[in-house]
């Protein structure tokens, strides 16, 4: 097994790690989630650079790569919706994991065709996106822990300074989780409408 799939499937062995960091919770292992999160957003980097240069491209990372991503990206958004305070609804997660299922039925109608289906620069903005969130999501986590567990304030002492019926704190943890987020989900459908919109052949009798 080369390299570039080593790292694919260090990938997928990180999430029940960050799975079992999210859920025991507080500050230090809300870092380790954090840390865990983007170590495997390094490797989905780093795996295709590595395959591409040294020409190892395997159809076992062509296969895994995707999945590995996907399996990532949408368990950080599930585990988001179990969390109140961040106000991310069920329905933008199913948005963003119907478009995968969609995009992946897709990719399998063309291979049964032999057409390979590449990602383009909208898969890619989506991805980055995505993962950016996700990260971002991650430091306000951890911003609340600290402030929880370090200083002693609470829910309710947050509100410090008036800045409408919110403080700027407040603002920023309450509603920049679900705005990211559905910035995230307006890329996510364009991307997905863009491969739709381009491979409609396939989906004729002779396409």
């Amino acid at each position: 097994m080369n390299l570039a799939n080593r790292l694919t499937i260090a990938r997928i062995c990180m999430l029940p790690f960050f799975i079992l960091f999210m859920e025991l919770g507080g500050f230090y292992n809300s870092v380790l989630a954090l840390a865990v999160f983007c170590t495997a957003s390094i490797t989905d980097m780093l795996d295709g650079q590595i395959a591409r240069r040294s020409k190892t491209i395997t159809s076992l990372g062509i296969f895994l790569d995707p999945i590995a991503d996907k399996m990532l990206i949408s368990a950080a958004f599930i585990y988001f919706v179990n969390i109140p305070m961040l106000g991310i609804a069920a329905w933008m997660v199913i948005i963003i994991i119907a478009r995968e299922f969609i995009i992946t039925g897709l990719r399998s109608i063309a291979a049964a065709r032999n057409i390979m289906i590449p990602a383009d620069k909208s898969g890619k903005c989506k991805t980055v996106s995505q993962i950016v969130v996700i990260i971002v999501i991650m430091v306000i986590l951890i911003a609340r822990e600290a402030l929880f567990e370090f200083t002693g304030l609470t829910p309710d002492t947050l509100r410090l300074y008036d800045f409408g019926s919110y403080t700027a704190l407040s603002l920023i943890m309450e509603k920049m989780p679900f705005w990211t987020t559905f910035v995230a989900i307006m890329l996510t459908v364009y991307s997905g409408v863009k491969y739709i919109l381009r491979y409609r052949k396939l989906f004729s009798e002779n396409g």
